[in-house]
């Protein structure tokens, strides 16, 4: 018989990291606390650690992606505002 893999949320999993990384418990103790292995635990500390700095990246990316977006919409105004231009004349000859 095969056992059943449990699928744990995002949010349990970095509350189960940040716990970790407190340092207040050993892994065993965490382990018994939240029901996992203390393998998992270890795991989902080091994904934290690692992921850090995307959690604060992830602003700043958006930022660029926003000023590239009103950059691409500016250029499409002017070249709309020219063509409107040019066609008002024509029609007004």
């Amino acid at each position: 018989m095969g056992t059943k893999r449990i699928k744990y949320s995002p949010e349990f999993k970095a509350k189960v990291a940040l716990a970790a990384l407190k340092n207040d418990e050993t892994l065993p103790e965490l382990a018994a606390r939240f029901g996992v292995h203390p393998t998992m635990i270890s795991t989902w500390r080091r994904t934290l650690l690692e992921g850090a700095s995307q959690i604060f990246d992830k602003g700043h990316k958006l930022q660029k992606e926003t000023e590239a977006q009103v950059d691409v919409l500016y250029r499409q105004i002017g070249r709309l505002q020219v063509e409107r231009d040019f066609l008002s004349k024509k029609l007004s000859l």
